[in-house]
């Protein structure tokens, strides 16, 4: 068996393909809160309890998890600073800046077709 020369980066990813990364990270993207998170960092660095107020119905649990994933994908930082009480603020990566971009598009076509999808729904037979 001859030995690929080709790195990783050379590599094309596809993510119609189960064993990709980019699989993996259509899957944290496609998450209930990933966007939101992105969406609000996009627009300054937030405290973890102002996240909360600017994203509704999100838990303080559920904020934290897509926070970390977020974190452990390189797309938001975490700056804890050595006060009392401690503090701890959030913000977009330079990578996280560069999906913000299309994450604000995806919202913005969301909020100008939801009511229409809303009363699409509304007709269909159930």
């Amino acid at each position: 068996m001859k030995k690929s020369s080709a790195s990783f980066r050379d590599l094309q990813c596809d993510v119609f393909l189960a064993d990709c990364p980019a699989r993996k990270v259509l899957s944290l993207l496609a998450e209930k809160w990933t966007l939101l998170v992105v969406h609000a960092l996009s627009e300054r660095t937030y405290r973890t309890a102002e996240l909360r107020k600017r994203i509704g119905g999100v838990s303080e649990k559920m904020l934290v998890q897509a926070l970390r994933r977020l974190q452990q994908h390189g797309l938001v930082t975490r700056t804890s600073y050595p006060e009392v009480p401690p503090r701890v603020e959030y913000a977009l990566t330079p990578l996280g800046l560069s999906l913000s971009s299309v994450v604000r598009e995806l919202d913005q076509w969301v909020e100008a077709h939801a009511i229409e999808i809303e009363e699409w729904t509304e007709t269909m037979p159930k």
